[in-house]
């Protein structure tokens, strides 16, 4: 199946696109090349028993599982602290009452 010219123009001009001489020529060059596969492609069949179809037992892809990522270290070998299945921080001095005007602080 080929592109014309004029098919190109066309396509440019619905797509508001100014395509000059040279481009227009590689353009419908383009065009016939994916028009062509496209045409291979349905020509495939579709039969759900032949080789690669939806009942080939081959071409079953894996369940659709919910599941953590795997990681390669666990997230206690590299924490600097970890408690229960968390990260554990330093609370802020503000927080409690040490320097930066905690409640003992204020008068």
């Amino acid at each position: 199946m080929g592109v014309s010219r004029k098919d190109v123009e066309r396509i440019a001009a619905l797509a508001e696109l100014a395509v000059d001489d040279a481009a227009a020529a590689e353009l419908e060059g383009q065009l016939s090349r994916i028009l062509d596969y496209v045409a291979q492609l349905s020509g495939v069949a579709d039969d759900p028993a032949a080789p690669g179809g939806p009942d080939d037992r081959a071409a079953r892809l894996r369940r659709d599982e919910v599941a953590p990522d795997r990681l390669a270290r666990r997230p206690a070998e590299i924490a600097p602290a970890f408690a229960e299945g968390l990260f554990t921080v330093p609370r802020l001095g503000a927080l409690d009452g040490g320097e930066g005007g905690g409640a003992e602080g204020s008068a």
